[in-house]
């Protein structure tokens, strides 16, 4: 049985680049053939400020948004965070959605799809690997990055690969293989 890899749109604002840039990516995966992929957007959770009375790691969930996001976070064996940069930042989607459950997220590899301007959101990614080793995640030294997004757009606002973006994105997904293949007995 393939590991199952979540391919998460976190960029929530009207207007967003990322489901273009994650559509490509689910399908790259998909077409990679080692996973069992699935799209996860942010924006249809609707996840607000942080708003559960009891900790995360009690997994006491109260409201209805929390339980369908636990679920989404909890089936998967790894991550694919499609990431937008925000002042150096990934925005506050990411952080929000992260701080919302923890056991979920515990011992799972995560990789990144950074986009932005000239540095394609690699800032913001080497926040998030910060923010994720916190939840027992292992980020991963290979990544994806697309600088100069809106230039990788056609006419319908499809994104376009190349070959380096491709090859990239290969060489992620191996190594999401081996450390989700590798941490599964940790999750026991």
């Amino acid at each position: 049985m393939s590991p199952k890899l979540n391919v998460i749109t976190v960029s929530t604002r009207p207007g967003r680049v990322g489901p273009s840039v994650a559509n490509w990516f689910r399908d790259f995966a998909t077409a990679h053939g080692k996973f069992d992929v699935r799209a996860v957007d942010l924006a249809e959770f609707a996840l607000p400020v942080y708003d559960e009375p009891n900790h995360p790691v009690m997994q006491k969930y109260v409201h209805e948004h929390t339980k369908r996001w636990a679920a989404s976070v909890a089936e998967a064996d790894a991550y694919v965070f499609v990431l937008p940069e925000y002042n150096f930042n990934p925005p506050p989607s990411f952080y929000n959605a992260l701080n919302y459950v923890y056991k979920e997220w515990n011992y799972k590899p995560a990789g990144f799809v950074s986009y932005g301007g000239a540095s394609g959101g690699l800032r913001a990614t080497q926040m998030a690997k910060q923010l994720v080793t916190t939840l027992k995640m292992m980020p991963m030294y290979e990544g994806v990055m697309v600088p100069m997004v809106a230039q990788q757009l056609d006419e319908q606002r499809n994104f376009r690969s190349n070959e380096l973006i491709d090859k990239s994105a290969g060489a992620m997904l191996d190594e999401l293989l081996k450390w989700a293949t590798a941490m599964k007995p940790m999750r026991g």
